[in-house]
């Protein structure tokens, strides 16, 4: 019993360890290393339609090999705060693991010093809402390193606004009036058969 009790401690004791040492990563403690750009036609965007164009590359004010570490970029679609009032599931928390803030995968790929772009369709499930755009550098264990974003520390600047589609399609239109359609056909069609045989069975 006394053993049992030993190894449940120490898995316990593992287990707060790896929280300690790679679980918990807060935003706050990362550096702005990286110059982001998000470039898109002006006005309210469409989910499905428009494209956004995000450009990243590592800030050249800091001393060399500040990206020694990085090894892959996770460019995200991020809510701002104006989106974010009274919806806890949009909520930003400082712990990464729990932050809310960004929900949308725009593009993750091995990292580059040099300048990168990836132009990005904004997908259909995108709900409407004002965003922001950030990217976050990975070391080789997937853990966050340094960020940088499109918008200012307050995230007030550069947001752009997003509408989602509104779940019709033009084709599904198409379909519901030729279905339509063809079920009034029917309904003459079986209103004159049940006339001409009532007419039959009367001769």
């Amino acid at each position: 019993m006394a053993a049992r009790g030993l190894v449940l401690a120490s898995i316990l004791l593992f287990s707060c360890f790896a929280e300690t040492c790679y679980g918990v990563i807060s935003f706050s403690s990362l550096q702005r290393t990286l110059v982001v750009t998000a470039s898109h036609r002006q006005g309210l965007l469409k989910g499905g339609e428009d494209k956004i164009t995000v450009t990243w590359a590592l800030n050249q004010s800091f001393p060399a090999r500040t990206d020694s570490a990085y090894k892959t970029i996770k460019v995200q679609l991020c809510y701002a705060p104006i989106s974010q009032v009274d919806r806890a599931w949009r909520k930003t928390e400082d712990h990464l693991s729990k932050d809310k803030t960004c929900q949308f995968k725009v593009v993750k790929r091995p990292y580059s010093n040099g300048n990168q772009t990836f132009e990005w369709t904004i997908e259909r499930d995108v709900p409407t809402a004002t965003y922001f755009v950030r990217a976050y550098a990975l070391d080789a264990e997937e853990h966050e390193v340094a960020y940088g974003q499109n918008t200012d520390a307050k995230k007030t600047t550069n947001l752009f606004d997003i509408q989602a589609i509104t779940g019709r399609h033009v084709s599904l239109d198409i379909a519901s009036v030729c279905f339509s359609a063809f079920s009034v056909v029917s309904l003459f069609v079986f209103f004159f058969a049940e006339k001409r045989k009532g007419r039959k069975s009367q001769q």
